[in-house]
């Protein structure tokens, strides 16, 4: 066969993916380093058990070992990398201080734990963290006694379990110098009670979207500046003392500020955003409740704005700016312009690697469109359009429990190769199930249907010779590898990756997740099958533009599951209590997942257009989203 000469389109169209990606990436750099005027850096440390923390260092140049500056350490939440809070560490670095931002255990590329209460005892590896940072070998160029850490939901927990750890250290040192000064018959001199002090290696500690663990027991031997910051429509608050997200006088609220004041001051109700207390004397404690849910609160400039001010107050920032001055969104841009360019880099490297002499035979002759469909087949397709979509919808959250049975160690928090992604088994149930589902409707609907109506197989795109199916497999595995190949070189040059709010492809991940993705990726692909099959052998129908069949699958996707995140805050904005409590979390995983599935119908058309087949299509996206997915999840990957 003659190759085809390439068009200068897919070269257009290269051209413009590689400028967005590496366009946006540029631009990350400039903004999180404050253009030059901050380094930033990764680095990695070897903590206990064999176990390691990854870390992203944001390092002003003006802290040097002559001139050190405060430091805060900032902990993620769950299902978080510490990508997702740069906009918290670069703002902070502008002002002067010197951030690390870990990847908490089990999350990003560090290791799992061998520790299952793991926010208790090690705060997810911010006490390791703490720990190096005052160490002999930690950085020269921190001022030690201006150390403060953030958290964010189970990220502020672990926070506060270290900080409270630490104070605890402190207590004992105090009662081991009391005891000794009592035998001795003296009182502690102030030198020994600050000796005492510095057991408690963080002064300031702020935590946002977590109460849960907020009570007398934890605060008591806390020495440290404390600010809160709860989203005023937490979908979580049921969790809480009073079922509420109102922190006016809530139990975990009202232990944090009453924690340092006498008995007969306890307050029965505070004032949002007042602060109570001395910083100077580490009893400085204010608390936030900024309208909003869970999930969107760290990206609320109110919610940045708070946590600016209190280390500004309690930490004092070598360069103060205004709280209002951030900058955090324009990078959020700068990343999304680099993923819209990612997934794009996907289509023309495609197409012209289908122009090779090499993949000649993945490419075939485009099948005839479907008929038009009569008055009876029309009904029939919007009946099983919405049928499908409930069927999505209620299927949602019974397969998400049935993760406790099918995968219990992942959902047991212990380390196992079995799926032991927790959060993502419940995804994997329900693509498994309405891909099945889907396949068995499309089936259903030929037979009953659509072969009385002119409909035949060979208009499906299925049919591909074994050395097809081969160099197909071989395409799909090429262009999934040069569009990591690009994610990687973009994060060397810029660390930066592709992101925008909850849809990420990320570095972030060890090298055993290769391991896992084998485990996903096959099951997932009945799900991706099923969808370019409906959308290349069931809506491309003669008449119908492109773009009107798009948008009926795109939207034939996500139905579903947007009726399964419009009850859950429906509900919470009449009863301020979600729909579903017991599986919220799994909810929250929606803002990610939805994107990406009304994206996918548009690739499969388009991947079907240049292959003249159904298979390239999902063998490109299953492996693609899939890792995207994996990588920006909880894993609880064995250590050996």
């Amino acid at each position: 066969m003659t190759p085809v000469t390439p068009t200068p389109a897919p070269w257009r169209l290269l051209l413009l993916s590689l400028l967005m990606i590496f366009g946006g990436g540029l631009a990350c750099h400039l903004l999180q380093s404050d253009g030059g005027c901050v380094e930033v850096t990764g680095f990695r440390l070897d903590t206990v058990n064999g176990q390691w923390v990854t870390a992203d260092l944001f390092r002003p140049v003006a802290a040097t070992r002559e001139h050190p500056a405060p430091a805060v350490l900032i902990c993620p939440g769950f299902e978080r990398s510490k990508e997702t809070m740069a906009s918290f560490s670069m703002e902070l670095a502008r002002r002067g201080f010197v951030v690390i931002t870990i990847d908490p255990y089990n999350q990003g590329a560090s290791s799992a734990t061998m520790e299952r209460r793991s926010a208790t005892k090690e705060g997810y590896g911010l006490v390791a963290m703490a720990e190096y940072v005052h160490g002999k070998t930690g950085p020269d160029f921190i001022d030690r006694t201006r150390v403060g850490a953030f958290g964010y939901s189970a990220g502020g927990n672990a926070v506060l379990q270290t900080a409270s750890q630490f104070g605890s250290r402190q207590a004992t040192a105090l009662r081991r110098a009391t005891r000794l000064d009592s035998e001795k018959g003296r009182t502690v001199t102030d030198n020994e009670i600050a000796t005492a002090r510095r057991e408690n290696l963080l002064t300031a500690i702020f935590v946002g979207g977590y109460v849960l663990t907020m009570n007398e027991e934890v605060f008591a031997p806390l020495d440290a500046n404390v600010g809160m910051d709860y989203a005023r429509s937490d979908e979580g608050a049921f969790r809480n003392v009073a079922g509420s997200a109102d922190m006016r006088t809530a139990a975990e609220s009202l232990a944090l500020v009453n924690s340092t004041r006498p008995a007969e001051s306890k307050l029965k109700t505070i004032e949002i955003g007042r602060a109570y207390g001395d910083a100077d004397a580490r009893t400085y404690h204010i608390v936030h409740n900024t309208p909003g849910i869970h999930p969107l609160l760290p990206y609320d400039d109110r919610f940045v704005a708070n946590v600016l001010d209190f280390f500004d107050h309690t930490l004092h920032a070598p360069s103060p700016l205004p709280a209002v001055d951030q900058r955090w969104k324009f990078r959020e841009a700068a990343t999304a312009m680099s993923l819209v360019g990612g997934l794009l880099f996907v289509l023309p490297c495609a197409a012209l690697l289908l122009r090779l002499p090499f993949f000649a035979s993945v490419r075939q002759p485009t099948p005839p469109a479907l008929p038009a469909p009569t008055p009876a087949g029309r009904k029939l397709a919007w009946c099983l359009f919405f049928f499908g979509a409930l069927v999505a919808a209620g299927l949602f959250m019974p397969l998400a429990k049935a993760t406790l049975t099918v995968f219990p160690e992942a959902s047991s928090v212990k380390q196992t190769w079995w799926f032991p992604q927790r959060i993502n088994n419940a995804l994997l149930l329900w693509a498994l199930a309405n891909g099945t589902i889907a396949l068995t409707l499309f089936w259903g609907a030929y037979r009953l249907y659509g072969r009385h109506h002119g409909v035949t197989p060979a208009m499906w795109g299925l049919k591909i010779t074994a050395k097809a199916a081969g160099l197909t497999a071989l395409l799909a595995f090429t262009v999934v590898g040069c569009f990591y190949v690009l994610l990687f070189t973009c994060y060397t040059l810029f660390h930066a990756d592709f992101r925008c709010l909850f849809v990420a492809a990320s570095t972030a991940f060890p090298s055993k997740m290769l391991i896992v993705a084998l485990e996903y990726v096959p099951l997932f692909f009945v799900f991706y099958f099923a969808n370019s099959l409906r959308v290349n052998g069931g809506t491309r129908r003669e008449g119908v533009p492109a773009w009107r069949s798009g948008l009926y699958n795109a939207f034939g996707n996500t139905l579903g599951l947007i009726l399964v995140l419009s009850l859950q805050y429906l509900h919470l904005g009449a009863t301020e209590q979600p729909f579903w409590t017991d599986g919220w979390l799994y909810v929250n995983l929606l803002f990610g997942v939805i994107p990406m599935m009304f994206l996918l119908p548009w690739l499969h058309r388009i991947f079907f257009e240049l292959s003249g087949q159904t298979w390239l299509g999902p063998l490109i996206t299953c492996p693609l989203f899939v890792m995207m997915m994996l990588t920006s999840n909880v894993c609880y990957i064995p250590l050996k």
